[in-house]
């Protein structure tokens, strides 16, 4: 390495500068192509069973996707100048493009506005819209009709919501099949020479179209919000759903991305300008930084891969990792400059960083295995964190290392400034201590262990979406009323599978029987499929008992299903349930219209089911996702005697909670063989079972307090949280090696463990002390972002940051000191030797 720098980068210095500059210049091409991306399928669990059953039912009850706009007017729900406005939103929404249709209490079916049988009722249905109904029963019809009821307005008519539904993509669910069906073939091995090539196509042209239609719903939604902005005068407007969702988590995470990363830099600009008061400690380490970054980023267009809500912080952790190894550099050069007053200014560099390149090349190998346990999830945008990770990381390293020396080289020697480190003498003082000390160190961590393990006892696996934003947010408000007042935000779907009628249903008959029989058996099946076969009493029971339990449960908000028509039938008939013929008659004859909004998407003759559609108060503080979907299973399995194989649950809620389980299993496991690994790396590097122990100790600590910070602060484990054990490894970790690493080198001068304490304070713990102080600062800024989630990372990450150095530079020395892990070096014995 030596012949490296004095053969190659100190001879040509400018030419390697010129050749990083070359290479970031071309990089930089390709990070257009680093896109961001914030929809559903990015937090899903890949190879899950119930996604594609999931989109099945979507296709099946022709289920697509809507917003939601809630308006709280300041007249009278049914007051002309409601009706008024609503008509005009209406009809501006759905001349947008993109938008199919808007339903209304406008254009919904009132059914006893007035009563009629339900021959006469087909014949015309009266709408709001057209004028037709009655306002005073149409009142009390919104008002008790579970059709509309916390659906379509609030139980006080305080509050109506459009829900505007958005055209139907069939290509981009032809392109999303095609290209699973490929992934499938690809996994399982059976993918030939030619599907690979298909694979890779088909890829490419899901990702532009699904840019395509990004755009489009960008502009679809900015359209939205501009119509409900003119209108803001006739009352409250807010904008919901799960596209929505989507595009403003985008736009938050694109938004930090550039403030908070622009904020996080010029704040570290201060900081070391403050540590170090020479603007080359300032401008070198910006211009590794920004080098690093722009190839990292061009390097991840380059291969394909996206930003997503769980990775969008990749640029602050390399920022990080990269600044720790450059702080180390400078702390070292500056040393060697203090103490050689006459040494060339090559030499300076040179020694530097050979110096700081063992214990920087391990700590990176070790931060980069702690982000490779990532690469094990199944979850693809926490297995990319992993490699957008590891791939930022070795770029760091390569850069700090080529660009540190060659520009170095090329400065003016200088002397130091030194009055930050002769005001901000801590480490000194912790050194003091730690010789003074004789159990405080060793009961606070004792004490930091407890609080870490009572704390992870506490942490609940959870993902709340509409926590996620600051309730100050139009999106948070948005969405409290849509979860508060029309039946909650997080949609479930529970589908059915009903015996079919035994005449129908019947096992073939034996192979001896007549053809003319068989050919019997075949049309009467044919026939009994029909819809006027279909509505039998053992089957609308069924449905009836599923309505009414599931209606019941805590945490569940609006129930719709075949049940809500079998009640509303009941009012209809003058209390009694609609006959079997009735309700026939309503499948076959409610116009299409009618039938999309109160029937069709709640029954499949077809296929002999029926679905329950389900909205959850997401904003429940007590809401357990997990347990509410076993209690649902089990529920209707045990007390409304639904067999399992005829009972299907699915829908987001569902995909989400897969995730996370087995984000939270997989983060257990991987969270042990990254103990592990580390264990070996450390006793590799430092040939030694007790600095291993020692090593393991000083990290896994830290570690454990910050989830017993978030146990007991009730931050919950969610796609974003769950990440931070691999960052807080990843960040502790680096210290631990520069520290155990300088601490030999000391402890070689003289074989004093307390002497070697003392100088390793006084020199390596002040560039640890400073990397920690520059991050804890510039990371801080990310407290004030109104993403959740960029508040929760910065939140821990000063937390990591904090609790690392605490124990690199307190709980490691005492350790180190107390168990002697090197034994007597070899001078100290000759130094035994002469005394005696």
């Amino acid at each position: 390495m030596k012949r490296f720098y004095t053969g190659f980068v100190f001879r040509y210095p400018a030419l390697v500068i010129a050749l990083l500059l070359l290479v970031t210049g071309v990089l930089a091409l390709q990070i257009p192509k680093l896109s961001v991306d914030a929809s559903a399928e990015t937090l899903l669990l890949e190879h899950d069973k119930d996604l594609a059953y999931s989109r099945l039912v979507a296709k099946r009850y022709r289920s697509p996707d809507f917003l939601v706009v809630t308006y709280t007017p300041k007249d009278d729900l049914l007051s002309p100048e409601t009706l008024h406005t609503l008509r005009t939103l209406s009809d501006a929404l759905a001349k947008v493009e993109g938008v199919d249709s808007v339903t209304s209490i406008l254009n919904v079916p009132l059914l006893e506005s007035p009563p009629k049988p339900v021959k006469e009722l087909l014949e015309k249905i009266p709408s709001i819209g057209a004028g037709d109904a009655n306002l005073t029963l149409a009142r009390q019809e919104l008002a008790r009709n579970p059709l509309y009821v916390s659906n379509l307005v609030s139980p006080d008519l305080r509050t109506t919501a459009l829900q505007v539904n958005l055209t139907f993509d069939a290509r981009y669910y032809e392109l999303l099949d095609r290209l699973n069906a490929l992934r499938s073939r690809d996994e399982n091995g059976s993918i030939t020479a030619v599907q690979k090539q298909e694979l890779a196509s088909a890829d490419a042209a899901f990702k532009a179209y699904r840019d395509v239609l990004r755009a489009k719903d960008h502009r679809l939604i900015l359209a939205v919000r501009s119509i409900l902005a003119s209108h803001h005068e006739a009352g409250q407007l807010f904008l919901g759903g799960v596209t929505m969702i989507a595009d403003d988590m985008i736009t938050f995470v694109k938004r930090d991305l550039e403030t908070y990363g622009s904020a996080v830099l010029v704040l570290l600009l201060l900081v070391l300008w403050v540590l170090f008061r020479q603007w080359r400690w300032v401008l070198l380490p910006v211009m590794i930084l920004a080098i690093s970054i722009a190839m990292t980023a061009g390097l991840l267009g380059l291969f394909g891969f996206e930003v997503t809500v769980i990775s969008s912080n990749f640029i602050s952790l390399q920022l990080i990792i990269a600044l720790s190894v450059i702080i180390h550099l400078i702390v070292r050069y500056r040393e060697l400059a203090l103490v050689k007053p006459d040494e060339a200014q090559e030499t300076l560099v040179l020694e530097s960083t050979l110096a700081v390149s063992v214990p920087a090349f391990f700590a990176i190998v070790t931060t980069i295995a702690g982000f490779a346990s990532l690469m094990l999830s199944d979850i693809k945008p926490v297995a990319s964190l992993g490699w957008m990770m590891s791939i930022g990381i070795a770029v760091s390293l390569i850069v700090i290392y080529l660009l540190f020396p060659a520009v170095g080289v090329l400065l003016k020697r200088k002397a130091p400034q030194t009055s930050f480190d002769r005001h901000f003498p801590l480490t000194i003082i912790l050194a003091r201590f730690i010789a003074r000390d004789k159990a405080v160190i060793l009961l606070g961590a004792l004490a930091m262990v407890v609080f870490a393990v009572t704390g992870a006892q506490k942490l609940k696996v959870e993902n709340s979406f509409i926590n996620y934003f600051k309730p100050s947010t139009e999106i948070y408000r948005g969405m409290s009323v849509i979860d508060r007042q029309l039946g909650g935000t997080t949609p479930l779907d529970i589908t059915i599978d009903l015996p079919p009628p035994p005449e129908s249903g019947t096992a073939k008959r034996a192979e001896d029987e007549s053809d003319e029989f068989a050919e019997f058996e075949q049309e009467y099946a044919a026939e009994a499929s029909k819809a006027q076969y279909w509505f039998t009493d053992d089957r609308m029971a069924v449905v009836q008992r599923v309505h009414d339990w599931l209606s019941t449960r805590d945490h569940v908000g609006k129930v719709l299903s075949l049940g809500t028509m079998l009640e509303v039938g009941r009012t209809m008939n003058s209390g009694k349930p609609l006959d079997n013929f009735d309700l026939a008659l309503l499948y076959n004859e409610l116009p299409p219209k009618f039938a999309d909004i109160i029937l069709t998407p709640y029954v499949d003759i077809a296929h002999n089911q029926v679905r329950f559609a389900l909205r959850l108060t997401d904003s429940d503080p007590d809401l357990r996702r997990n347990a509410l979907l076993k209690e649902l299973r089990e529920g209707l399995i045990t007390d409304v005697g639904i067999p399992p194989e005829h009972l299907h649950i699915s829908g987001l809620m569902v995909l989400y909670n897969n995730m996370l389980q087995s984000l939270f299993a997989s983060q257990i496991e991987t969270l042990g063989l990254m103990v592990a690994l580390l264990f070996l790396t450390f006793w590799a590097l430092f040939r030694s079972l007790l600095t291993a122990v020692i090593a393991i100790m000083d990290n896994v600590i830290p570690v454990g307090a910050v989830f017993g910070v978030m146990g007991w602060a009730g931050i919950p484990l969610d796609m974003m949280t769950i990440t931070i054990a691999a960052i807080s490894i990843g960040i502790a970790v680096d210290d631990t090696i520069h520290y155990i690493h300088r601490f030999k080198h000391e402890l070689a001068a003289d074989g004093d463990y307390v002497a070697a304490m003392q100088r390793c304070h006084a020199t390596t713990g002040y560039a640890m002390t400073y990397t920690t102080v520059a991050i804890i600062i510039g990371f801080f800024i990310l407290v004030f972002s109104v993403f959740i989630p960029t508040i929760y990372f910065g939140l821990l990450t000063v937390l990591v940051m904090f609790l690392a150095i605490l124990a690199d530079l307190l709980l490691l020395p005492k350790l180190i000191l107390l168990i002697r892990p090197f034994g007597v070096p070899p001078i100290a014995m000759k130094s035994v030797e002469t005394a005696s």
